[in-house]
């Protein structure tokens, strides 16, 4: 535990101080820092630097079952589960750390109760010309993860240089949703978002996101076996550096083309995975590299066992080391997988 236990944690503001204060702090920043010229830039497709969010009241979120079937809240919810996943999150941000990932930590806070709050790529991500998104949530009680004194703490305290941020959160006025890296799968080398369209992923706001980002948008709609549209594209598919994952039956014939000549037009090699597989989250992965640059495939243990004999070779030949931690509560109550639990942070660092 201790290099848990040697990270700063920070709590989140109570009531609406974080709202309040959130355009003091970015009217301040937009006058410091300047934001980088995209076409001065090559952009990397994988972060050594995530932000996880300690959980403190884990549980199944009754507000999110309706929209993803991954969840199964008929499963033990009983007290214990905090204390389970708990030790799933702690073990996460170990084999990070231990693969040479710089883990941000940030512990959430007893009130108000955020039940999902260990998945904060909905929520936010991060960009490497220091903008920052923060997104429209579906569950009201997902509203309550966004927290600018992450923010603010990222910047004062990790020296990070966060330059604008754009808020898209006012499309939940309109019932209008997109939930970060969640709905987004995103090519950054090549400046494309793939984005499987659901009650979570509403094509007006991916087109906001995509004017504001400058990226180019693969959209698509995909079901689960029993014909349920499928929650988000992270669960679907991911997108490396030299490699894509996709469960291509799960997307619609008539655009499962088009996904993947995308995909192998940026170079990639490509693992088509199938329906068993996706349940099992082995689309849910993440590439990061060391700080010394090496590559590190996030996946977890249930997923990595689903991967068949050539599948598993694929992704190794690509990648310099695998993280597989098991996190079976989280994965059976979240509905959600290892690369749901991280935040990339493209962010560059202050100058000293």
């Amino acid at each position: 535990m201790s290099g848990i236990q040697s990270r700063s944690l920070y709590r989140r503001r109570q009531g609406r101080k974080c709202i309040e204060g959130c355009a003091e702090w970015l009217t301040a920043l937009s006058v410091r820092i300047p934001v980088d010229q995209k076409s001065l830039m090559s952009h990397a497709q994988s972060a050594s630097d995530v932000l996880m969010i300690r959980p403190v009241r884990f549980a199944g979120n009754e507000q999110t079952a309706g929209s993803n079937k991954f969840q199964q809240l008929t499963a033990n919810n009983d007290a214990s589960v905090q204390t389970r996943a708990l030790a799933e999150f702690d073990a996460v941000a170990h084999a990070l750390e231990a693969a040479g990932v710089n883990v941000h930590v940030f512990d959430d806070s007893l009130e108000p109760h955020t039940p999902d709050s260990i998945f904060p790529n909905n929520w936010v991500s991060f960009h490497d010309d220091g903008t920052v998104v923060l997104y429209p949530m579906l569950a009201e009680n997902r509203r309550l993860e966004r927290r600018v004194d992450v923010l603010e703490a990222l910047s004062a305290q990790h020296g990070f240089n966060v330059a604008r941020v754009i808020d898209l959160s006012h499309h939940e006025s309109s019932d209008k949703f997109l939930e970060g890296t969640g709905s987004l799968v995103l090519d950054r080398i090549n400046r494309i978002a793939y984005a499987c369209i659901s009650p979570r992923t509403d094509v007006e706001v991916l087109g906001d996101f995509s004017q504001r980002l400058d990226y180019e948008v693969v959209a698509f709609e995909a079901c689960d076996r029993n014909g349920v549209p499928i929650y988000h594209t992270n669960v679907v598919m991911s997108v490396g550096t030299g490699f894509a994952v996709v469960c291509s039956p799960a997307i619609r014939e008539d655009k499962r083309a088009a996904v993947l000549d995308a995909l192998h037009a940026g170079g990639r090699i490509v693992v088509e995975l199938s329906l068993d597989q996706m349940e099992n989250f082995a689309a849910n992965v993440l590439e990061l590299r060391s700080a010394s640059g090496e590559r590190v495939l996030a996946i977890s243990a249930r997923a990595l066992r689903s991967l068949n004999a050539s599948q598993d070779a694929a992704l190794r030949e690509q990648v310099d080391r695998i993280v597989a931690p098991d996190i079976s509560v989280i994965e059976t109550l979240g509905g959600g997988g290892v690369r749901c639990m991280l935040a990339e942070i493209f962010l560059k660092r202050k100058a000293p």
